[in-house]
């Protein structure tokens, strides 16, 4: 009998803390976390040769795929272009993540992210998609939308905070609410991250025993995780009901985060037909130089402390 044989609770402990620090080093920048895997995973064995190769896989192919987000974003500009994405899921599914990857080497006025709270007082009494139409791109920009008009379909239709009446009408109205937009030259396209029933628990476990992530889960989170099978009742009706041509859904396999992230980024970039727009040479030019020019001294109390 193998070491796991004869002590299962042990072995099942262990994988749990490897398990946990996987995702807590997830979180970190690509950068920090090639480091930290180094030190972490690597010097104490938990890596195998194919999980070794498949992370040098993770970051030479997440690299180049940014890059391309580079040339699809330097083309929206040249086109004016307007991109929607929308980025749906259950709590925990990865969504921030990959939006986290997409927008990472991007120009922050090109390309932007929209995350809604709660609507006010004043947002309730308008027409429901009022307050999303007011974040849609003008030309020459691309907005994710890490959640959308969607919460209507699922947060709200499970947490009961629309009633039956607006639940239906919100499917009437989508439809042609999306067919509009893409007649007068959006773009859309619908994402929804999949995840396990288990692995959403591993992830909502990770954020209570992480104070760096403890705020990522909310009162709402843990209620969500209750009704797990409302929420998917809830899914499928959606998927069902707002699944048209014109901005179909494309489901994204996310029990695995890095290959869930580079699996969105190459089919997101497939949906847009760009290509490599040529730039003109950039020049440095040279720095002027004045004989009367004297740079004053920074008062030493203005001085940020060197403690590093």
């Amino acid at each position: 009998m193998s070491e796991q044989d004869l002590h299962p609770e042990s072995s099942e402990s262990e994988a749990r803390r490897r398990r946990m620090e996987e995702e807590l080093i997830d979180s970190y920048d690509e950068e920090l976390e090639m480091e930290v895997d180094d030190r972490i995973l690597t010097a104490d064995g938990s890596l195998d040769d194919e999980a070794r190769a498949f992370r040098k896989t993770y970051f030479r192919e997440l690299f180049r795929l940014q890059g391309e987000l580079v040339k699809l974003q330097d083309w929206v500009v040249s086109t004016g272009h307007r991109l929607v994405v929308l980025f749906e899921g259950r709590d925990a599914a990865g969504k921030g993540g990959a939006i986290k990857r997409i927008t990472q080497r991007l120009n922050p006025r090109v390309c932007r992210v929209a995350a809604l709270p709660a609507p006010n007082n004043r947002e309730r009494t308008q027409w429901y998609f009022q307050r999303y139409a007011a974040h849609l791109p003008a030309g020459g920009e691309i907005v994710l939308f890490d959640r959308s008009w969607y919460n209507r379909a699922g947060v709200e239709r499970v947490m009961g905070f629309c009633t039956d009446d607006e639940y239906e009408e919100f499917f009437r109205s989508v439809p042609e609410f999306e067919k509009m937009l893409v007649r007068s030259g959006i773009q859309i396209v619908k994402y929804w991250f999949s995840i396990t029933d288990q692995e959403q628990e591993v992830r909502f476990q990770s954020r209570i025993e992480d104070p760096l992530k403890q705020w990522k889960l909310s009162p709402m989170d843990l209620e969500s995780r209750r009704r797990w099978e409302l929420y998917t009742q809830a899914k499928e009706v959606m998927l069902q009901r707002s699944h048209i041509p014109e901005a179909p859904w494309w489901v994204v396999q996310a029990v695995d985060k890095k290959r869930a992230r580079l699996n969105c980024i190459q089919h997101l970039l497939n949906q847009v037909p760009y290509h490599e727009v040529e730039h003109t040479a950039v020049h440095l030019p040279q720095r002027e130089h004045h004989e009367d020019y004297l740079r004053q001294p920074v008062p030493t109390s203005m001085i940020v402390p060197e403690l590093y």
